[in-house]
């Protein structure tokens, strides 16, 4: 069969007579009801000042309208396209995203790229709250329930590039130790009397290379390189304190991206290495990730509102959570972490907790399961990661010496001790009767639907399961573009489905 070149010349004498004609009006071609419809109309009535502002700041002209660049950036997230040559594709490609540029012509990939990463930075914030408002102002957020939950996205990061908190701090002491060996050397050898701390090592050891090295031009030492060279003493010491003054710069360095975490990412020093979810083979995947939260109506500070309930899981539960919902006058539905074992059978008979003991408030005792009385005696304190100060009350046994339970009670050789946090446990309470009241049913099912649901599209209907950009500017600006591709598409479904202004999901009843 004979085989025909053609060149870019000749495409258009393919045809013949025959001629492909496209119109140019794409009104015709998209439905009333499309979704690209109700973005345009939602994202047409916000304010962008703040990202105009943006580009007046630089003092570059735009190459595509910055509304209009948003409004294609938006559209993208809502159809599961992420990367800007995607996105760039699609506008020479897709007729929705041809009817959004207005008939401009498409923006080139690196245009996108530059978009989302320099100008949004300013403004996402911004834009997204005005949406959260329209939201509001249409009857689909009413301000009165707020979902929470969190979930591990894998971050943009080569998963072998970790950086231990553990190890550094294990080889940071090591030679801090061989340093003072050093150290002690030197002023044996010198008479002289230098001494390192922890808290300014690098300065001490700048002021120990500075002597070196005068005593190095007043002896007219000359430092010799190579095989077969033999080193003077002056020259093993001046080495091994820049080597020590080399590692330290980098040990510095490597606490001061931890933050608080005990690892992150070389390539993305914001990632923290946790632990996804097994893989088909049920293999524990450590990996560079971004614990992301989300409310599913929004966040209160921008929108200058005050929810009346929260509702979040367990993994929310502490004091200072309690106390904080406490302060801004809001009811809490947080699921305690024992809930579960509560309500196992084993729980209920196992006599050492402390929910199985009677309490009396008067005097301030518990009773245990051989009647005997646990009495204060102390106070202890307890600080958490983010600096709250909680009092802790011990309790001791009056005499556990000769009780028949106590096997099952305590393994301590002495009487039988309990710390109680009084405040944790009266706030704990009152959690647990909202969470069981009916109200309270209602909203944890609605958490579970509505929080964990929008989770799970966004991982599994979107596929976003993985950031494309690095550090946590830019992977703000990408996760806040996919929440508002969600919000867009969440509402043009209720409105296919006519269930605009119904915020909760009612209890079915057989």
């Amino acid at each position: 069969m004979p085989k025909t070149k053609l060149h870019s010349k000749n495409y258009t004498e393919l045809g013949g007579n025959y001629q492909l004609v496209l119109p140019f009006n794409f009104e015709v071609l998209i439905p009333e009801d499309d979704s690209v419809r109700l973005l345009s109309h939602i994202l047409e009535g916000l304010n962008y000042k703040k990202l105009y502002q943006a580009y007046s700041s630089t003092g570059r002209k735009p190459a595509v309208e910055p509304k209009i660049l948003f409004k294609v950036l938006t559209y993208a997230y809502m159809n599961n396209i992420y990367s800007s040559r995607k996105i760039e594709s699609a506008c020479k490609r897709d007729i929705n995203f041809m009817w959004l540029l207005e008939g401009r012509k498409a923006p080139d990939h690196s245009t996108i790229a530059r978009f989302r990463k320099d100008y949004l930075q300013e403004c996402i914030d911004d834009l997204f709250y005005q949406l959260v408002q329209y939201l509001h102002s249409i009857h689909e957020i009413d301000f009165n329930n707020l979902f929470v939950d969190g979930t591990k996205i894998e971050a943009n990061a080569n998963r072998y590039t970790f950086v231990w908190k553990k190890v550094v701090s294990k080889n940071e002491a090591k030679m801090y130790e061989k340093i003072q060996s050093c150290i002690k050397e030197i002023n044996a050898t010198y008479e002289t009397e230098f001494n390192v701390s922890k808290e300014t090592l690098l300065h001490d050891l700048t002021i120990v290379l500075s002597y070196l090295e005068d005593k190095r031009k007043q002896e007219q030492i000359e430092f010799v390189k190579g095989i077969g060279k033999r080193k003077s003493k002056l020259q093993k010491f001046t080495e091994a304190l820049q080597e020590f003054h080399a590692r330290q710069e980098q040990y510095t360095a490597h606490n001061q991206l931890f933050k608080g975490r005990n690892s992150y990412s070389k390539t993305d020093p914001d990632a923290t290495f946790m632990h996804m979810k097994d893989d088909h083979m049920r293999n524990a995947q450590l990996k560079p990730a971004y614990n992301v939260q989300i409310g599913v109506e929004s966040e209160e500070y921008r929108l200058k509102v005050r929810y009346k309930n929260v509702t979040a899981d367990s993994g929310y539960e502490s004091e200072e959570n309690y106390l904080y919902l406490e302060k801004q006058n809001q009811s809490c539905y947080i699921k305690p972490q024992t809930y579960e074992q509560w309500k196992k059978r084993s729980f209920k008979r196992d006599i050492s907790k402390r929910e199985n003991m009677l309490y009396n408030p008067e005097t301030d005792e518990y009773t245990c399961h051989n009647g005997k009385q646990l009495r204060p005696v102390g106070i202890s304190h307890r600080t958490s990661a983010t600096g709250y100060r909680s009092e802790i009350t011990i309790y001791e046994c009056e005499d556990c010496s000769d009780c028949p339970y106590k096997s099952r009670c305590t393994k301590a050789r002495g009487n039988r001790k309990l710390q109680v946090s009084k405040t944790f446990v009266e706030k704990r309470q009152k959690s647990y009767e909202n969470i069981t009241s009916k109200e309270g049913i209602l909203l944890r099912i609605n958490r579970s639907i509505q929080v964990e649901g929008a989770f799970g599209v966004l991982k599994n209907d979107y596929g976003f399961n993985r950031f494309l950009t690095r550090g946590k500017p830019n992977v703000k600006i990408e996760f806040m573009l996919l929440c508002l591709g969600y919000n867009v598409n969440k509402l043009h479904s209720k409105i296919q489905n006519e269930r605009v202004g119904n915020p909760l999901h009612q209890m079915e009843t057989a």
